[in-house]
């Protein structure tokens, strides 16, 4: 089979400029579900003040004032697009780092959190591929700021990647020990129609339980494992055919 790494790059470059308008309701639906997953998750969110001495009040004893900061909680976005599941996290991580194989999604990713004043240290867009079977660690993501991260999470890409354990794998190495895998993605259905654009950049049509588990033991972040099934979604396709329905799910796997 061909790789579709190729095809994905050529088609998301397409889409980039136009994907948040075609998809706006899809998406808000999405970052919905995902925020109402926080605890399923499993991660130690950014939201709580880290008092660095268990008063529960985030309160100095002696002094009466905020002694704590905001723990730090860094998110790895990958094949981030324009970065859905980094806006739904952001409130909950003081980091979210995207990296994509598309430099147009990238371009749109940056420029929606430039417009939005948020700093680049705080949320930014690489492009580049983790999942070459010839280069494990690529020399544009070898600095210690893209590793030790507690949760890596892939939306809605990973029935476009030619080896999805490959891709559990190398996110796996990303992820500092506890740190959590998130992967939301279509539960098995249908074949697209050959037809529609897309079709050449979908190598898996859905994701069983069983599946999706052995991908995350094999990756070494089956423990805590758990999957969930989420709502039906619908994605637009062009104008005079049916929108495509798919029911997603959500899984997470802790590294041991």
């Amino acid at each position: 089979m061909a790789s579709a790494s190729g095809h994905n790059k050529e088609y998301f470059n397409k889409e980039a400029a136009s994907y948040d308008s075609k998809h706006g309701k899809t998406l808000d639906q999405i970052i919905e579900e995902i925020r109402a997953r926080l605890d399923f998750i499993g991660v130690d969110w950014a939201d709580e003040v880290d008092d660095g001495d268990d008063n529960l009040d985030g309160k100095d004893a002696e002094s009466g004032g905020v002694s704590g900061q905001k723990k730090t909680v860094r998110l790895l976005d990958y094949a981030c697009g324009t970065g859905v599941v980094s806006r739904a996290l952001a409130p909950y991580t003081t980091q979210c780092v995207g990296i994509d194989l598309s430099e147009n999604m990238v371009a749109a990713y940056n420029t929606r959190a430039e417009n939005q004043g948020i700093a680049p240290s705080e949320m930014r867009a690489y492009q580049g591929n983790l999942c070459s079977p010839e280069d494990p660690t690529p020399s544009a993501f070898a600095s210690p700021e893209f590793f030790d991260f507690d949760v890596a999470a892939v939306g809605l890409g990973f029935h476009h990647f030619d080896d999805p354990a490959l891709a559990a794998r190398r996110l796996a190495a990303r992820l500092k020990t506890g740190g959590v895998l998130v992967i939301i993605d279509f539960l098995p259905h249908e074949k697209m129609d050959t037809s529609h654009a897309a079709t050449p950049t979908v190598t898996h049509h859905g994701f069983s339980e069983e599946q999706i588990k052995r991908i995350f033991e094999e990756a070494g972040v089956g423990k805590d494992f758990a999957l969930e099934e989420a709502a039906v979604v619908f994605f637009r396709q062009a104008e005079g055919q049916p929108s495509i329905k798919r029911r997603i799910f959500f899984a997470r796997g802790t590294k041991a």
